[in-house]
């Protein structure tokens, strides 16, 4: 990886909440991911309704995603990323795919693979969810998944959740 400020790199966002206002939340959102330093937001995508993800009984979601271009490294836009959910009243627990005020997900970033402890790119199980490849193929059509390939060939036979797009 070059070292921070030598380049511009582009990152995609998730973005999801299905509490305290979900569409507000992630209005509000998509203004403090443009607010992160080194960072441009250059594209969001329309909101999405869709339901929960994981068999807990919770409200639906509302999900996009937004096109960012950033000189800050992976780690370090992850560290951003959960900076805004904390700032939003976001409360990690024990309990995986439970509901949430906002989560932000580093879906992909550059043509980086990389598999962390904290911080595996692209996220894991991107090619499962429509409620992410919807969104992202919205606002970066020709996009290439590390590892997996287009965006718009992994959606086609998808079988999560229905969605639907928040006119």
């Amino acid at each position: 990886m070059a070292p921070k400020g030598a380049h511009w790199y582009p990152a995609y966002i998730g973005l999801g909440s299905n509490l305290n206002s979900p569409d507000r939340q992630l209005a509000d959102a998509f203004e403090l991911l443009a607010g992160i330093p080194d960072t441009q937001l250059i594209s969001q995508s329309s909101l999405y309704r869709s339901a929960p993800f994981g068999g807990i009984e919770q409200p639906d979601f509302v999900n996009a995603v937004a096109a960012l271009l950033t000189r800050l490294e992976p780690m370090p836009l992850l560290r951003e990323l959960q900076r805004i959910e904390s700032d939003r009243g976001r409360v990690r627990s024990d309990l995986h795919w439970g509901p949430r005020t906002l989560d932000l997900d580093l879906l992909v970033y550059s043509d980086v693979q990389m598999n962390a402890s904290d911080l595996i790119i692209p996220h894991p199980g991107i090619a499962e969810r429509n409620f992410v490849l919807l969104p992202l193929r919205e606002v970066a059509p020709g996009i290439s998944i590390p590892g997996l390939g287009l965006v718009s060939k992994l959606h086609v036979n998808l079988t999560t959740p229905k969605i639907s797009r928040i006119e």
